[in-house]
């Protein structure tokens, strides 16, 4: 007879999310990710394969959770100029009692050249945020709030180009309002 899981899937993925967020995947061993996780080590070979499809789905949980975050942050934003700032603050910011920067940015600089999988899965995940960072600017230019000058993805790219570099500075000591700085500089491309 087959044993009944005894852990909530999701809640072992969360936790499998931050360890991997925090150390990156080289330095996250089996030993880490089964203290972390609170399971056994038969049960996460059972539920998740292995270690590489573990941190893949950890991955997509992380890209999620940011998404909604950023979509949530713009539903309350009542122009698109606000939106914008709302997505920069979000990620200069980051998540209370969250690990520093952003796990996808992380895992590009230390998977992304080396693993055809993972880094199909971040351009992915890249892409999705490039969209939504175009739907903003198209949005602002329907407005009259940005720049008709440039095409919306070629913005989005851009910011995008720019947040990046501000989720990589987030890891660091650098002071936040330096870094809002360096926001409010990336958007002045947007100025009509």
């Amino acid at each position: 007879m087959a044993r009944s899981k005894e852990f909530e899937e999701n809640a072992v993925l969360d936790k499998a999310m931050r360890l991997f967020w925090e150390q990156g995947y080289e330095k996250t061993s089996m030993n880490d990710l089964v203290e972390r996780m609170g399971i056994h080590r038969r049960s996460l070979y059972d539920t998740f394969t292995d270690k590489r499809t573990l941190f893949l789905k950890a991955i997509d949980r992380f890209e999620a959770r940011m998404g909604a975050r950023l979509k949530a942050a713009i539903k309350q934003s009542p122009t698109a100029a606000q939106a914008m700032r709302a997505v920069f603050d979000a990620i200069i910011d980051g998540e209370p009692d969250a690990p520093a920067g952003c796990m996808l940015v992380n895992s590009a600089a230390e998977l992304a050249n080396r693993d055809a999988g993972i880094d199909a899965k971040i351009v992915e995940a890249f892409a999705g945020t490039e969209r939504l960072l175009a739907e903003i600017v198209a949005w602002g230019q329907d407005g009259g709030e940005f720049t008709r000058q440039y095409e919306a993805g070629a913005l989005a790219a851009y910011l995008h180009n720019a947040l990046a570099g501000l989720r990589v500075m987030t890891r660091t000591s650098a002071d936040k309002d330096k870094l809002r700085q360096i926001a409010g500089m990336s958007m002045l491309i947007l100025e009509p």
